[in-house]
């Protein structure tokens, strides 16, 4: 989710070369993530351009994955509203934390009405925050471009 110039997401490919789907809102970024899969021996994954509160909503992305990952994203509010659509139940999100996190940034009401429950990752280098579906989304979420930046569910 937001791939970027394609780091940490081409190396994610890489390892499970599973078929993922590499998003971005910007054109740009997304056209080199499309030249790089045409490349010899380049993993298999497809890649999408479109804002992710667009994307989720998209019959064959909707409820479709069993990992998304986002790095530097968001805020937590926006990050957790804008990928929850993607994940099946019992489907996993992960996020990368500042270091040292404590977990707080995560809203345990604002997680449960996104239909996830919220756990922290915590290692030498770093800490990741682990979130699995455990309920469906209504379907308000996530609500239209711009919306969960605009009012979002916590700060």
């Amino acid at each position: 989710m937001g791939s970027g110039g394609g780091i940490p997401g081409l190396v994610l490919a890489t390892v499970w070369a599973s078929g993922g789907v590499l998003s971005d809102s910007m054109e740009k970024r997304t056209r080199f993530l499309s030249e790089v899969s045409e490349w010899t021996g380049a993993p298999s994954y497809g890649v999408e351009t479109g804002r992710m509160e667009e994307l989720a909503r998209r019959e064959d992305l909707e409820a479709t994955f069993n990992l998304v990952v986002a790095r530097l994203f968001g805020p937590p509010a926006v990050t957790a509203e804008c990928a929850v659509r993607f994940l099946n139940i019992g489907g996993v999100l992960l996020v990368s934390e500042p270091p040292e996190s404590d977990g707080s940034r995560w809203n345990q009401e604002g997680l449960a009405k996104l239909g996830l429950e919220f756990s922290l990752l915590n290692f030498p280098t770093g800490s990741i925050a682990y979130f699995r579906k455990v309920a469906d989304t209504p379907s308000v979420y996530p609500r239209p471009n711009g919306a969960p930046g605009r009012k979002p569910l916590w700060r």
